[in-house]
């Protein structure tokens, strides 16, 4: 089984990720965020890193989608390939960050590499407001995202729900995260896991 987190940046994905990991056993994959090389650079001129920098991330998820595929075992990842795409990759194309050629070159490769692979079994979309992102980017403290603009995220947001539900063509469980603390109120996450049982295995 294949279960894939989705949300914008301080949406909690990492720690529903780690969370679900441990209430299910299945086994946790993380994107590749504090060891890409060109995300500080980019923060600093995203027009000049904005190519090199999805790319390093479009081949970490497609490496990713591969072992997953190959593996036995229940994973459920931080992140996937679809919406690094549909949303941040977009999104830089949009502001003009990427220019058009290196645009179609992307999407050309991505759209090669997801032949070969399927959907997850389960997207989990954390949907949350930007006060609410910015509220957990603050709390964590990279210093890389401190200077992102609130425009920014509020473009993200709208991206998301675009994807979601116009353009992903697997299954989705949407979850409104704004008023839960899952991470520190048993109720809220047990309202998150019933959802999850009703989804996948026909519960409740």
């Amino acid at each position: 089984m294949h279960i894939a987190i989705a949300g914008n940046i301080g949406s909690g994905k990492t720690t529903l990720t780690k969370m679900l990991s441990k209430r299910y056993g299945w086994k946790p994959r993380f994107e590749s965020v504090d060891f890409n090389p060109y995300l500080d650079d980019y923060y600093k001129d995203i027009k000049r890193w904005s190519f090199p920098m999805e790319v390093f991330f479009l081949k970490e998820r497609f490496k990713d989608l591969i072992e997953i595929s190959e593996s036995k075992d229940d994973i459920i990842q931080d992140r996937s390939i679809y919406e690094g795409v549909y949303v941040f990759t977009a999104s830089n194309y949009a502001m003009g960050n990427l220019d058009e050629r290196d645009y179609q070159t992307y999407m050309e490769l991505f759209e090669d590499m997801t032949d070969i692979v399927r959907y997850p079994d389960l997207m989990i979309y954390l949907r949350a407001p930007v006060s609410h992102l910015v509220a957990n980017i603050e709390k964590r403290g990279r210093d890389y995202e401190q200077k992102m603009p609130l425009d920014y995220l509020e473009n993200i947001n709208k991206r998301y729900e675009d994807f979601i539900n116009c353009q992903y063509k697997g299954r989705v469980l949407t979850i409104d995260v704004d008023e839960l603390d899952y991470e520190h109120e048993p109720k809220d996450f047990g309202f998150i896991t019933d959802k999850i049982d009703r989804v996948l295995f026909g519960l409740f």
